[in-house]
């Protein structure tokens, strides 16, 4: 089952007008590759976006006045979910996009039928921290060296949350 903009908007209490959802094509590539840049030190590549549609995993965009304000890339399998890629344009953030984006990427993998959801997130990154403990996940372990960094290498925080309850 495919959340619907309607759908993921009333789950948040927020009007459709406001902002939509729709689930990213590859010909949204090159727009959401011009925020991977400006977002990340170390973006995902073109190639990496291509890989996951062709692959078919959920991959929507966040749409502000008909303007791409942000994205999710998510994977599901086997009743387990994991946030791949979540990111609000820079000249965006501070408003609330990145929670609703968050919000609805939750919402669609549990209707995809999943019980739980994963991500990693970069110990340097405590907004992303915070707004993921606010949203009911957990950090249950590291993985050493995970992601690139200025100098070298960084760990990252894997956080999971279980899905069957409605927090």
């Amino acid at each position: 089952m495919v959340a619907e903009p309607d759908t993921v908007a009333a789950a948040q209490g927020v009007q459709p007008r406001d902002w939509s959802m729709r689930p990213m094509r590859a010909t949204d590539v090159d727009a959401v590759m011009e925020v991977e840049l400006r977002a990340y030190p170390f973006p995902w590549t073109r190639g990496i976006f291509d890989d996951c549609l062709r692959a078919g995993y959920p991959a929507w965009l966040l749409h502000v006045e008909g303007q791409l304000a942000g994205y999710g890339v998510l994977s599901i399998a086997a009743g387990e979910a994991h946030v791949l890629n979540v990111c609000v344009d820079p000249a965006l953030q501070g408003g609330g996009l990145g929670r609703r984006l968050f919000r609805a990427l939750v919402e669609i993998a549990r209707q995809h039928g999943a019980e739980r959801i994963f991500l990693e997130v970069r110990p340097s990154n405590p907004h992303a921290i915070a707004l993921y403990h606010d949203e009911g996940f957990n950090e249950i372990g590291r993985r050493p060296r995970y992601y690139p960094a200025h100098n070298g290498r960084e760990d990252a925080i894997v956080m999971a949350r279980e899905l069957l309850d409605p927090a």
